[in-house]
């Protein structure tokens, strides 16, 4: 049985999107912003990581991700190069990089500055804090997850927001709006 390719291949259409690799209990990330557990060997779909170097313009993250990734590779491993914007209500300590600008104002401003920047491709919003806060104010126009089969345990969740009502979501397919989609995995034993 292969791969499951239910979605279409990004498309550079000035997007907003939101897009993580999640493990399969809802973290994007370690307690730390650490992503080491991402280097597993994860088969994807080929050229799925050239449809994101392609498509993305821009990307927007927070200053606590950025804090914690600085000194490492650009997104996807160094292959894209693009502005970055990260957004921080200190930008005066953060320390600088190469097409690194640190923005402080509003989610929404900051989205705009992203999207013009990059120039009719899509924004990737690579923060779980300015995502949450985009989704509310319906400035996200896709969630992009890779659902990984790890179970984290703990981390930075995709969406940590206690007291908020469900958010409906419709597949960016064709088929069923509402339609679950279905994952099953067995454990690896040692």
């Amino acid at each position: 049985m292969g791969m499951n390719h239910d979605i279409e291949p990004q498309t550079a259409a000035g997007k907003v999107l939101w897009h993580f690799s999640m493990s399969l209990d809802g973290y994007v990330a370690g307690p730390n912003h650490e992503m080491d557990w991402l280097d597993t060997g994860i088969a994807t779909r080929p050229g799925l990581v050239g449809e994101y170097v392609r498509t993305t313009g821009a990307v927007l993250g927070g200053r606590a991700g950025w804090d914690a990734m600085v000194g490492e590779a650009r997104p996807y491993g160094g292959a894209w190069q693009g502005p970055i914007f990260v957004l921080t209500h200190h930008p005066e300590d953060a320390t600088p990089a190469a097409d690194v600008t640190f923005l402080s104002c509003d989610v929404a401003e900051a989205v705009r500055i992203a999207l013009k920047a990059a120039d009719g491709k899509n924004v990737e919003v690579l923060s779980p804090t300015i995502g949450a806060q985009l989704l509310e104010r319906g400035l996200i126009d896709e969630i992009d997850l890779h659902i990984v089969p790890v179970l984290l345990g703990h981390g930075r969740r995709l969406l940590d927001a206690p007291g908020i009502a469900p958010i409906r979501l419709h597949p960016a397919r064709d088929g069923a709006p509402r339609a679950a989609v279905s994952v099953r995995y067995r454990p690896e034993r040692p």
